[in-house]
């Protein structure tokens, strides 16, 4: 049995690609995922018994995204089929049909203990370059199943928006074979984006960004400093906090390092007026802050993990003692990614939705001008300034988040 498919023209190419590894290089809304279930199906439907691999960075997108998606075409096509939450599998019905088996990337050490007969990578090229290769060459030594009386091509696949020169570049271009293969689909390949799809994500993103993300290119996202949109001159700003006003403060945990940048709101935009610098722990940022500001409210905007971290006393996290302070505190259930705050905050940089008076905060501005990337391509955590560079852009990112525009691929089956 076959599936027929109606494609973009980057999917078509894809899907008919003869190479044991396949890359689907896109930009958003180009159909990665789309194009992964796709492709999922088609090996499914070509051998019974077949175990067909899809891997996610996170299980909150194997629950959230895949296995939905991949059930809900499954359901389009007349497929019956079960979802085990428990194994992560979902185990079809039909005689002629494999299953599909769904495993995450955050630790490789943990792929091991089957055999597929193909295998499809999501988003890896958000992992770092060490992680994403570890996982990648685990992903593949899985990738061996064969079936008696079927001519099995043990293919796997990786489908990802380019994050720079990072592990995909290396695998894919620098240190291609044969046996490698690449399709660039940019978004507007995909001819049912919404209206003002490509508009907005230009508005979200930074030029470099956008081309990486519109055009699905390998574009340097590393080079210079991290904060590439800050201008002390252009960003500049000589307000300072008034009586009684709401502060926003961005705090980070780190004992003997505590940091802060303090924010306060001028028709709409956030302007840093002040900043705390190598506080001890929790207490310590408490009492410099009370003392500064008396008579004022105070929103903290801190790491996320602060709510199991402790800089002091083991029983009381550091959300609680903020929280004990009479302060309010802002915090999402997790970080977002780094990436995602660094965007968020060169976009505010470039709009002037952030200001700094550099007079008031001179170390924060010192920071954002010379944060700079590893060799890895991760923020540099040697250098120190990751601190305020980090406590700057927490209320950044949670008052002004990149949200990505959504849109699908209108794929069509046909059994």
């Amino acid at each position: 049995m076959e599936l027929q498919i109606k494609a973009t023209r980057p999917q078509s190419d894809f899907l008919t690609m003869g190479k044991r590894y396949r890359l689907f290089l896109s930009g958003y809304g180009g159909g990665k995922s789309e194009t992964m279930v796709a492709a999922a199906m088609i090996d499914a439907c070509r051998a019974p018994s077949s175990l067909v691999a899809l891997y996610c960075p996170t299980y909150d997108l194997v629950r959230l995204i895949t296995a939905p998606r991949l059930q809900a075409r499954l359901t389009d096509h007349g497929v019956a089929h079960v979802y085990n939450k428990a194994d992560n599998v979902i185990y079809t019905s039909s005689p002629s049909w494999g299953d599909f088996l769904m495993r995450t990337l955050d630790n490789p050490e943990r792929i091991v203990g089957y055999e597929s007969m193909t295998a499809h990578v999501d988003e890896l090229d958000t992992l770092r370059a060490e992680h994403a290769k570890e996982a990648w060459n685990r992903v593949i030594a899985r990738n061996r199943q064969q079936i008696k009386g079927y001519d099995v091509f043990n293919q796997a696949s990786a489908y990802t928006t380019p994050e720079g020169f990072k592990f995909v570049y290396w695998r894919w271009v620098t240190a291609a074979t044969s046996e490698y293969g690449m399709v660039q689909a940019p978004s507007y390949s995909n001819p049912f984006l919404p209206e003002g799809y490509l508009k907005s994500l230009r508005e979200s993103y930074p030029a470099a960004l956008a081309d990486a993300y519109i055009e699905g290119q390998f574009v340097n996202l590393t080079t210079g400093t991290i904060f590439s949109s800050f201008d002390r001159e252009r960003c500049g700003s000589d307000a300072t906090a008034q009586d009684g006003e709401l502060l926003l403060v961005g705090a980070d945990f780190n004992v003997g390092q505590m940091a802060g940048v303090v924010y306060v709101r001028r028709d709409g935009d956030m302007h840093a007026v002040d900043e705390v610098v190598d506080a001890y722990d929790t207490p310590d940022m408490i009492r410099v802050l009370q003392s500064r500001y008396p008579g004022h409210k105070i929103a903290v905007y801190p790491d996320a993990s602060g709510g199991s971290r402790k800089t002091v006393n083991a029983s009381q996290s550091d959300l609680a003692l903020l929280e004990q302070a009479g302060f309010s505190v802002r915090a999402p259930r997790k970080n977002p990614p780094v990436r995602d705050r660094i965007i968020a905050a060169n976009r505010a940089f470039a709009s002037g939705a952030v200001k700094v008076n550099a007079k008031r905060c001179p170390e924060f501005v010192r920071c954002l001008e010379q944060h700079a990337y590893d060799k890895n391509g991760e923020p540099d955590k040697s250098s120190g300034h990751d601190h305020l560079t980090d406590a700057g852009t927490y209320p950044v990112a949670y008052e002004m988040p990149v949200k990505k525009p959504t849109a699908n691929v209108d794929f069509q089956f046909a059994l």
